[in-house]
């Protein structure tokens, strides 16, 4: 299955190079496993969604690459996958964009008929095939019906689709400028949060590439520097600004990564507090289990 990634550092713009590319289980890494695309969404010094995405495997495709050496954002979502719902192209491919957010989704699910009837006009957000960016309007709907409460409408609309269609998976990272919401729902595929606080150096078998020495910290990554005709910014290493990070799989060697729970639903605010809460405890109505052998499957 599709494999997610999001990360805030709150109100400081920072680089994701380290996570995406340099991690011993990086993005990067894990397109080898899942080819059907790779993308990164982020927000420009404006707040406006950025997405940069392709159907080609991560290492392959040179757009990502550069962007995960160059992009400098508060929050990123990046998404390598593996299609199960829609034939591979960019409209198809995540992370998506709709009303300034921007959202990826790790599973899957059915009947997407009843799911179209459901949306009714938030239908025409849709502009691709798959069942992740419907489910993706749905949180809009479910937001714009609780009076814009994101953590709210991402409840919604799961317990929705989990009382109604076949699923798998829901997971699901969703941010706006500065906050990152996610939801692991129901408990079939793994989603991890990593809270690292400022000051953290990376573990030695992060940094295999630069000849760190075993048991000895990496030295400091220096800050990445992102220059345009409107913009010039100054992005920290990771090293001085605490993060939050969400990911399908343990990118690295850090001991504090905690599964989250079945139903359990985070919010990582502005000022990097975790609020968390188990949204949804009952199991999907019909749950579709995953199938045996796919080298894909979360153990």
């Amino acid at each position: 299955m599709c494999r997610l990634f999001g990360m805030t550092a709150g109100a400081k713009p920072v680089g994701a190079t380290f996570w995406l590319l340099d991690a011993p289980d990086s993005l990067e890494a894990q397109s080898h496993r899942n080819v059907d695309g790779s993308g990164i969404g982020f927000f420009d010094p404006e707040g406006h969604p950025v997405l940069d995405k392709q159907p080609e495997p991560a290492f392959a495709d040179e757009e990502f690459i550069r962007e995960a050496k160059h992009a400098v954002s508060t929050t990123f979502v990046a998404h390598v996958r593996w299609a199960t719902s829609g034939a591979r192209t960019v409209a198809n491919t995540h992370p998506f964009t709709m009303n300034g957010r921007i959202m990826a989704h790790n599973g899957g699910f059915g009947d997407l008929a009843r799911l179209d009837y459901q949306l009714g006009t938030y239908r025409k957000l849709v502009r691709g095939d798959t069942d992740s960016e419907r489910y993706f309007a749905l949180m809009v709907q479910q937001t714009d019906a609780h009076g814009g409460d994101i953590g709210a409408g991402i409840t919604a609309a799961a317990r929705w689709i989990g009382e109604h269609l076949p699923v798998s998976s829901l997971n699901a990272i969703v941010t706006a400028p500065g906050e990152l919401w996610a939801l692991r729902y129901p408990g079939q595929h793994a989603l991890h949060i990593l809270e690292r606080p400022a000051g953290n150096s990376v573990p030695a078998a992060q940094d295999t590439r630069a000849g760190t020495p075993a048991g000895q910290p990496a030295p400091a990554r220096p800050g990445l520097h992102l220059r345009s005709s409107t913009s010039s910014i100054h992005a920290p290493a990771l090293r001085s600004v605490p993060t939050v990070v969400v990911a399908s799989e343990e990118l690295d060697g850090e001991r504090d990564w905690r599964m989250l729970e079945p139903g359990e639903l985070i919010h990582v605010r502005r000022d990097l507090k975790v609020e968390s809460a188990v949204v949804i405890t009952e199991p999907p109505a019909r749950l579709v289990p995953l199938p045996a052998g796919n080298p894909n499957v979360d153990t």
